[in-house]
């Protein structure tokens, strides 16, 4: 017994002395363990401060049974339970039986709430007994960040997110995920939990052990109001032609700051939503679009110019046995080649490329090479596709005895949307190409951490010479009355761009009985001394409704440009307050003459601007309340014209 006794003690001493240190590791590291405490991550927000994404804490409430005393316990059984009772609105008799069988089923880690917002947490944890804390009320807070977007599904792609699996797997879309790591993020806290059973965990205090630091707020190029113009515009076309999906970029001419971007694709319920980022990662062949690309090139090598006349030979031109074809039946005869760019004629542009290029078709390579279109962007956002220009040095299988004729009029290359209008945009840029920009500044707490300024690309795509000759044609296109852009021309508001009509997914048997077209429009506006560049580009359009991009995407980017310089004047505009316009004069002058006659009957304000009938009835000699549905121009009003108004009378104006 005694050498037993001994051995017993011996063995004591050697679990409390020499292996001590690994049985507490190991015990401590069973009951209790380091949490990360995720930071708050940094809010996102427009160009003129609208919030787009930011972080929302939500808190879930628990309570541990056993902490408090019994006599706290049972004093504060009823009041908390009536507290709980109002909150939730159960009854107090429920909490009264939950909380007594919580405590005596030895439960530290009861749910009392769970998701709720900061207020609601204050007054939670303002109740009776949890009032007391965490050891003496049994008080347990676990608080989780949900990202919010306050714009809700406009831009949600592109606004984007940073969003971690279960098997750690990240994944990091629009603005959000690009600049998550660097600039949002922050850098996470810890805090100690301990194991209290059934796989459950509570905090050890009420104290991070690190405290968490928050991220920086960026503020990017977005402005929200050219944001919700061009969702709308895309989003009512893709409904009225029900096509597959589309995209609409408008990007600042000068700086390349992105002032809208927005993807929407079709749901299986014909509904349409932020899908994927198509403006950055869908590249498809533009078709039609590319022909300023032809062009720019040809005219750099002086090897044809726009005055040079070609024969369309009745409209279709055969090359190894493939025919290229204008939509106009039986061609357009010899026409020039600027006229060939403006009526889009495939056969005028084929054969003049194909004569200038067919014995060094590496020279047209080389100089589209030379005006950056072989490379990306290199934007931050994730996911750009990268353009595919064949070459015929190149042994890949992309280069054939047709590839140069196919070129010239936008097939065979791949594009992206973004890049397409980043060459577009450096000539309305005078040949200055800049880099696409959605970041103008890093903060924090309102101090500035860093400013992104502009990035040129290319000083000069090409001579001023060539950039000249490329925006008469742009302006041709709209302004001509041949011009596959006329439609969109008005006498009162200038715009440049190319329609564009391409065939996709052609090598498909089933296409002659199901024809699929990609409509685009690229361009930029004013036509003059250019304030935006803009690219609608529009994926399979219902061939029965439409599909020509003057009529699918060309509205689009009409609309767009109009209503931008509707909402959004320009500040150069104030220059030219002083000049008379006829008909803004007559409008003032019949306005005038409004509010001048009628001081105590209904006037007529039926195609007035809103604001205008307002301002005038709120003005008369009898006090009105005014009532506005809608916004733009009245179409109704509730009193006819010439009924005596009374005071205090409600009139009821309908705008739209």
């Amino acid at each position: 017994m005694f050498v037993f006794g001994l051995a017993v003690m011996l063995k004591l001493f050697s679990i409390q002395f020499v292996d001590g240190e690994k049985y507490k590791a190991l015990a401590e590291k069973r009951v209790v363990k380091d949490v990360v405490i995720p930071a708050n991550r940094g809010n996102v927000y427009s160009a003129n401060g609208n919030l787009l994404a930011t972080s929302i804490p939500k808190y879930d409430i628990r309570i541990d049974a056993l902490t408090s005393s019994s006599k706290n316990f049972s004093e504060c059984l009823k009041p908390l339970s009536d507290s709980l009772a109002k909150f939730t609105g159960k009854t107090s008799n429920y909490y009264q039986r939950e909380l007594q069988k919580a405590r005596k089923n030895k439960n530290r880690y009861y749910l009392l709430a769970r998701n709720i917002g900061y207020s609601d947490y204050v007054r939670i944890r303002n109740f009776p007994l949890l009032n007391l804390g965490a050891f003496k009320g049994g008080l347990i807070v676990e608080q989780v960040e949900k990202r919010e977007r306050p714009m809700g599904g406009i831009a949600q792609r592109t606004i984007g997110y940073e969003r971690e699996d279960e098997n750690g797997n990240v994944t990091r879309p629009g603005i959000d995920g690009a600049f998550g790591v660097k600039y949002l993020r922050g850098v996470d806290g810890k805090r100690k939990m301990q194991r209290i059973g059934k796989g459950q965990w509570k905090p050890l205090s009420d104290a991070n052990e690190i405290e968490p630091k928050d991220g920086y707020d960026i503020y990017t190029t977005i402005d929200v109001n050219i944001q919700d113009i061009a969702h709308h515009a895309l989003l009512k076309q893709l409904e009225t032609y029900n096509a597959e999906h589309g995209c609409v970029v408008v990007m600042e001419v000068k700086t390349g700051e992105i002032r809208a971007i927005s993807n929407l694709g079709r749901t299986s319920k014909g509904t349409y939503y932020e899908k994927l980022n198509y403006a950055v990662g869908e590249s498809h062949e533009p078709g039609s679009t590319f022909k300023l690309m032809a062009l720019a090139a040809a005219l750099e090598d002086k090897v044809i110019d726009t005055s040079d006349v070609v024969d369309t030979e009745k409209g279709v031109l055969t090359f190894y046995g493939k025919k290229v074809r204008d939509s106009k039946w039986g061609g357009y005869g010899k026409i020039s080649v600027s006229e060939a760019f403006e009526v889009s004629s495939n056969t005028g542009i084929v054969k003049a490329i194909h004569n200038a290029y067919k014995d060094k078709p590496e020279k047209f390579v080389d100089r589209l090479y030379a005006m950056n279109l072989d490379d990306t962007l290199q934007i931050p956002i994730i996911g750009e596709a990268k353009p595919i220009i064949p070459d015929p040095r190149i042994k890949n299988g992309k280069w054939s005895g047709i590839a140069l004729q196919w070129m010239s009029y936008g097939y065979g290359v791949r594009l992206t949307p973004l890049q397409s209008l980043t060459f577009y945009n450096a000539i309305a840029n005078n040949g200055e190409m800049v880099r696409p920009r959605f970041l103008k500044e890093v903060k924090e707490f309102g101090k500035t951490i860093e400013v992104f300024d502009k990035e040129i690309i290319n000083n000069q795509v090409c001579s001023k010479e060539t950039i000249k000759k490329l925006q008469q044609l742009l302006k041709n296109v709209v302004e001509k009355k041949h011009g596959t852009g006329h439609r969109l021309y008005s006498e009162n508001f200038s715009m440049a761009g190319k329609t564009g009509t391409a065939q996709t997914e052609y090598w498909m048997e089933d296409w002659t009985e199901n024809k699929r077209y990609i409509s685009s429009f690229t361009g930029y506006f004013p036509a003059d001394e250019p304030k935006y560049s803009c690219i609608v580009v529009i994926h399979k359009p219902d061939t029965n409704v439409g599909y020509y991009g003057a009529d699918v995407s060309g509205p689009v980017f009409k609309r767009i440009a109009q209503k931008i310089f509707t909402d959004t004047p320009l500040v150069d505009e104030v220059q030219m307050l002083e000049v008379k316009k006829a008909s803004v004069e007559k409008e003032y002058e019949d306005y005038y003459s409004l509010a001048q006659t009628y001081k105590t009957i209904m006037p007529n304000v039926i195609g007035l601007p809103a604001m205008d009938a307002m301002a005038l009835l709120e003005n008369m000699d009898v006090k009105l309340r005014v009532k506005l549905n809608g916004s733009g121009t009245i179409t109704k009003q509730s009193v006819e014209k010439s009924v005596k108004l009374k005071n205090n009378q409600t009139v009821v104006l309908n705008a739209s």
